[in-house]
């Protein structure tokens, strides 16, 4: 089965409005226009405004969250609900990012909670899953991958799965430097997919797209992209530079 490359930028808490402005200026000069590629980008919260003015009229690249609340509304200080995404103009939100698991302890329920929000507003959840070093090295790579898909899809319909798409990031990867081997990644990325197949059917499992995150850039992007269950990228780090995004975009069309 065919599956879109989507290759998404997650800035983390990088780039002001004016920087993202500066990023967007380059940047949309080079991707005018959609292509083989599905690409998105994730500002910080107070960026996205800025980005959505900036990205009106094309439709070459998506904008997305970094992450959201469960709640639709209420004394929740500090949070941001889906129905306000979508109206700054967000498709995709992150969700289950590992800096989110292990700095605010977030934990799978609460991912399956936001999962189902986004689901409900019509936005495509990244969800993110991946091993620490510790865990790969005590031989729980499969566990933990596997705990981390049936808590964080919990009450997830087959139907539905075609609009989530998952991103494998190996904790011990980002902004280490340190990068799976291309077969590496390919082999935990086909794992995944086997997941899927098991919880959801082997159709849908063909059906979904599955990113590889950690440490990619543009001297790595080409070789990791070619392994058959890499379906795009998601990129922390070296998506700050529109070059540096750029090449790896083009790596993937």
């Amino acid at each position: 089965m065919s599956r879109k490359t989507v290759i998404a930028a997650n800035w983390k808490m990088n780039m002001t409005p004016s920087e993202t402005a500066s990023f967007l200026d380059s940047f949309l000069t080079t991707f005018p226009e959609p292509n083989a590629v599905e690409i998105v980008l994730a500002p910080p919260f107070v960026s996205l405004p800025k980005a959505a003015e900036l990205m009106a009229g094309q439709s070459a690249v998506g904008l997305s969250a970094q992450n959201m609340s469960h709640e639709t509304s209420g004394a929740f200080t500090g949070e941001i609900n889906a129905a306000m995404l979508k109206e700054v103009g967000c498709r995709y939100v992150i969700l289950g990012h590992s800096e989110r698991r292990s700095l605010y302890g977030e934990d799978d329920a609460v991912i399956n909670k936001k999962v189902h929000a986004a689901l409900a507003a019509t936005l495509v959840p990244i969800l993110c899953i991946g091993e620490s070093l510790q865990e790969r090295d005590g031989g729980q790579l499969e566990s933990v991958l596997s705990q981390q898909l049936e808590g964080s899809l919990a009450g997830v319909d087959a139907v539905q799965m075609p609009g989530i798409i998952i991103a494998y990031e190996p904790v011990w990867a980002i902004g280490t430097g340190r990068t799976a081997s291309p077969e590496q990644a390919q082999e935990t990325q086909c794992y995944v997919r086997s997941v899927l197949e098991r919880l959801f059917g082997g159709e849908v499992a063909a059906s979904v797209r599955i990113q590889y995150g950690g440490s990619v850039k543009p001297g790595n992007a080409a070789e990791l992209i070619s392994q058959p269950d890499i379906d795009g990228f998601l990129v922390g780090g070296a998506s700050l530079d529109p070059a540096s995004f750029a090449e790896i975009v083009k790596a993937g069309a």
